[in-house]
């Protein structure tokens, strides 16, 4: 299995710290909004690791955390005069059930920040023993760059002074402009916690450095952990900061290998809220479903920015529509565990550095195949297996093939509806025994001016969008 390192900057063969057990740290949501389409691209690229890494026999303890205390999170509460336990539990509620909607695998763990606070105080105070920290006269607590002479090396930068400035904390206590806050002091009656460098709130930088040495540390290697993941956009000054501290504290290098999903642009526009342009995953969920959106989503190399259109989710979509196409074929059909040429082949395209290209051709050639086969023998028991077999491998790898196949395609018909289409059936069904054809026909012609079409088959009649 081959990874891209950000780092490096070049594919490297995968070999974990510790034999057959992988450690995986993704950075998480801080849940004061819901979730938009760059939250659901980097779940999804992490997901389909968390699966190749599992598919290649790897035993993975996959965190990804969830940060419920930072002053966004305390400024929104305060607008909706609501608690911060009560906003962050509403948004993180509300991203599950969207990383639920896309078929993303809930990771081994998800540590929140306000139940990692005693972990980040032990690393801040291991940092100012060892004079890789300071404090100022306002208990805030800086972590000094200039004490870790491999900062930078994680994001590779050479900065002027208005690059630096523009990006990290201003203080006039502060002994170099690179410095960043590990402790923010808090002097008046917001959240805050006592320890015994001043009362305050930690840095966004050092909770996830506290939570990786916390529950995923090695004993015995010269990194923390095998795979460190997020946005491109986390590469600096996030990762660099987290690596500087790490380093520092544990001695260790953070992580093995360094891996970064590019970014999402609507229609050509880098996304951001300060242009308007931020699309929530739960708008795009009232028009297409989450399989629809998370095939379009993975359909593109990982690393690449992510131009997100409409015109190219409904081609999308149709590509993906071929796969249910053929699973309606085998509808009612046991699957049985085949082994084929296919499998392996769609496992070696991802371990190429996740190559989704690739894997969506073999899935498309596949697909094409087996209707080839199926169109001269339509009773080829073995071609059936084998296909269904290898359907259930694309679900198991890249989560494709969840949905009946005629349940997909009903996607966008209300419960009334879908009621009124049932009972239509009902009627039909039972006026066909009474050999009441005309009925059955009359029937037949309202489901149609419903927009549905309907199939009468060996398991009943099945219906669609026409």
């Amino acid at each position: 299995m081959y990874i891209f390192d950000s780092v490096k900057k070049e594919k490297l063969l995968f070999t974990p710290i510790d034999g057959n057990n992988v450690t995986l740290y993704v950075c998480g949501p801080t849940v004061y909004d819901d979730a938009h389409l760059g939250h659901a691209k980097s779940s999804l690229v992490f997901d389909l690791l968390y699966r190749v890494l599992e598919a290649n026999g790897y035993s993975v303890t996959y965190a990804k955390n969830i940060t419920d205390i930072d002053d966004k999170i305390i400024k929104k509460a305060t607008e909706l005069n609501i608690t911060i336990d009560e906003l962050t539990s509403k948004y993180l509620s509300a991203y599950n059930k969207d990383m639920d909607s896309l078929g993303v695998k809930r990771p081994t763990l998800e540590p929140k920040a306000t139940e990692s606070i005693e972990a980040m105080i032990d690393m801040i105070q291991k940092l100012i023993d060892s004079n890789h920290a300071y404090i100022t006269s306002t208990d805030d607590v800086y972590f000094d760059t200039s004490s870790d002479n491999k900062y930078l090396s994680i994001s590779n930068r050479h900065q002027d002074e208005s690059d630096t400035m523009s990006r990290v904390e201003s203080s006039s206590e502060k002994k170099n402009s690179t410095d960043f806050a590990l402790w923010k002091g808090v002097s008046d009656d917001s959240v805050a916690y006592e320890t015994p460098f001043g009362k305050g709130r930690p840095g966004w930088h050092l909770e996830c450095s506290a939570m990786i040495e916390k529950h995923l540390k090695s004993e015995n290697s010269e990194y923390t952990i095998d795979i460190h993941g997020g946005g491109a956009d986390l590469l600096f000054p996030h990762h660099e900061n987290e690596a500087a501290q790490s380093r520092c504290a544990t001695k260790k290098e953070l992580a093995k290998y360094w891996v970064h999903n590019g970014f999402v642009n609507i229609d050509g526009e880098k996304m951001s809220k300060s242009l308007g342009n931020s699309f929530f995953i739960k708008d795009a969920l009232k028009s297409y479903s989450g399989e629809v959106l998370r095939f379009y989503l993975l359909s593109t190399n990982y690393r690449a920015n992510f131009n997100f259109n409409e015109e190219d989710l409904i081609a999308s979509k149709k590509r993906l529509d071929k796969l249910y196409r053929l699973k309606k074929r085998l509808y009612g059909m046991k699957i049985v565990d085949e082994k084929t040429t296919f499998k392996a082949e769609l496992l070696e395209a991802l371990n190429d550095d996740l190559n989704v290209s690739k894997a969506y051709a073999l899935i498309d050639e596949m697909i094409s195949t087996t209707n080839e086969v199926l169109d001269a023998n339509p009773k080829d028991k073995l071609i059936k297996r084998q296909s269904l077999s290898n359907m259930e491998y694309v679900r198991e790898l890249l989560g494709f093939g969840e949905y009946d196949a005629y349940e997909y395609f009903q996607f966008g018909i209300s419960e009334d509806k879908k009621s009124e289409i049932e009972s239509l059936i009902a009627q039909r069904s039972e006026a066909k025994k009474e050999k009441n054809f005309e009925l059955s026909d009359s029937l037949r012609d309202q489901i149609s001016e419903l927009g549905v079409s309907i199939m009468d088959t060996a398991n009943g009649t099945l219906w669609e969008n026409s």
